[in-house]
């Protein structure tokens, strides 16, 4: 099937695959999907928190807004190599790993991922909550239970519904915070600054800037771990080069905006919260306005809690496979999902109040779990063994890539270890974090150090075997479909 091929008759609306090959009878969907699926996963009110970030600590707007674009169009431009990886192989995103770490080794950067997918489900359902108590009677209690339902909901109807509400809630939230963004700047331009905003003594601050810096860079690479979640339904023959530039076009149009957007009312609101924010910024256009425009965010944050929990039902999923083989039904993924569900729930409702500063952490904790292993993964699939896989012997726990395999793992291993003087977080900095006052340049580290390695240590790679395991899988997949 072509890459603009229609998609074939399915008897269920809810997704029947979950770690497993989809095959190439079952592939389906537009590569220019990918734009407002990534656009839309983007546009969240925690993408605008980490804008707050360079005005919080003393840079002026403009510096912000620069520092927001380098970062995350330097970290856009891993996370969307990865979306050439889905259709290729037809596998979730992290299953794929274990080509490069072994069924069982590939649980270290597992358990990054599955962190990471549940901490961006706390803090959306913490915000999505907050949003709803502005309309409606607050309660931690009903709510988290209630919004988190509903992400587990649309994760059990699966892919095809995350694409259909992803795109289709892009066109709502481009016209909606359109006209905020327009009432936000030209208000706070042609109005006095508040004297204890931020505003007022903000200027050019290099510390604060190289943190602003890896918070937009580490936010977008943390999104490496989603990608060929959503795109292993489009055909093998899908266009790379296209793939990749819808990945990369929507997910850094909606980063930059959002964030600039957070680096305007972080400079301009003193202490601003991003919910009473956006409700007092839109209200300057007409009263209710911010309360449209709080909703909005609202149905977004729903809508990228169902895509958490779905990928972290896959990676789940794919961990325990790693030890004992499961078979990928639709009733293990809706008890996968309650059990991530619950999880989230609970960290909701012990997570302390102070959830921003919280925020900052976990993204900088994702940058330093998640840096090693986009290197060796992307190293991997694009210079090592240039996208050929045996793809049956991926899925088998015991297969051909073997259960630990040192090299992605010591690379793994090495690049985080390298990365660790030049952490800075608020219970840890590194020693050359501290002499360069708090400036993290570790994701750079972990890139270049893991890539680097994994790269030597691949030389001798025995690749006429895996050729002859490519071989046996493609027969085996062939006589597997459905």
């Amino acid at each position: 099937m072509s890459a603009s091929g229609s998609a074939p008759s399915r008897e269920s609306a809810i997704e029947q695959h979950s770690i497993d090959y989809v095959p190439g009878a079952e592939r389906h969907g537009k590569v220019w999907h990918q734009g407002p699926f990534w656009f839309t996963g983007n546009f969240v009110l925690p993408t605008m928190v980490a804008g707050f970030v360079g005005a919080s600590m003393g840079l002026s707007v403009g510096y912000s807004v620069l520092a927001i674009l380098v970062g995350v169009g330097f970290g856009t431009f891993f996370m969307a190599f990865h979306a050439n990886q889905g259709p290729r192989m037809g596998l979730p995103q992290m299953i794929q790993s274990r080509a490069q770490f072994g069924s069982r080794g590939s649980t270290v950067p597992f358990a990054a991922t599955v962190f990471v997918y549940i901490g961006f489900l706390v803090f959306d359902t913490i915000l999505a909550a907050q949003g709803i108590g502005l309309l409606l009677p607050d309660g931690k209690l009903f709510w988290y239970p209630v919004l988190i339902t509903a992400s587990i909901v649309i994760a059990v109807v699966g892919h095809d519904l995350l694409h259909f509400v992803q795109r289709w809630l892009t066109y709502v939230l481009i016209v909606v915070f359109a006209i905020l963004t327009v009432v936000a700047v030209v208000h706070f331009s042609s109005h006095p600054v508040p004297a204890d905003a931020p505003a007022t003594t903000a200027g050019w601050d290099l510390t604060a800037f190289l943190v602003q810096f890896s918070l937009a860079a580490g936010y977008n690479i943390s999104y490496s771990v989603y990608v060929s979640d959503y795109t292993r339904y489009l055909p093998a023959d899908a266009p790379a080069g296209k793939l990749i530039t819808a990945v990369y076009s929507g997910a850094t149009f909606s980063a930059v905006w959002l964030m600039s957007l957070g680096a305007i009312l972080a400079s301009y609101l003193p202490n601003p919260d991003p919910i009473l924010a956006l409700r007092e910024v839109g209200d300057l256009l007409f009263p209710g306005f911010g309360l449209i425009v709080v909703i909005t965010s609202v149905l977004a944050l729903v809508s990228i809690m169902g895509v958490n929990a779905y990928g972290a039902m896959l990676t789940g999923t794919s961990a325990i496979d790693g030890f004992r083989k499961v078979r990928p039904t639709v009733r293990l993924r809706v008890v996968g999902l309650a059990v991530v569900g619950a999880v989230s729930l609970l960290i909701a409702l012990l997570i302390p109040d102070d959830y921003i500063g919280s925020f900052n952490d976990f993204v900088l904790l994702m940058l330093y779990f998640l840096v090693p292993w986009t290197a060796v993964n992307l190293v991997d699939f694009y210079f090592v063994r240039r996208g050929t896989y045996a793809i049956a012997e991926i899925l088998k726990p015991n297969g051909a890539y073997g259960r630990w395999a040192w090299r992605g793992v010591t690379a793994y291993l090495a690049g985080f270890v390298a990365m660790i003087p030049f952490f800075s977080t608020s219970f840890y900095v590194g020693p050359v974090a501290e002499a360069l006052s708090g400036a993290d340049f570790s994701f750079l580290v972990g890139l270049t150090v893991s890539g680097v390695l994994y790269l030597l240590f691949s030389r001798n790679l025995d690749r006429d075997a895996e050729a002859e395991a490519r071989a046996e899988s493609e027969a085996e997949l062939e006589g597997t479909v459905r």
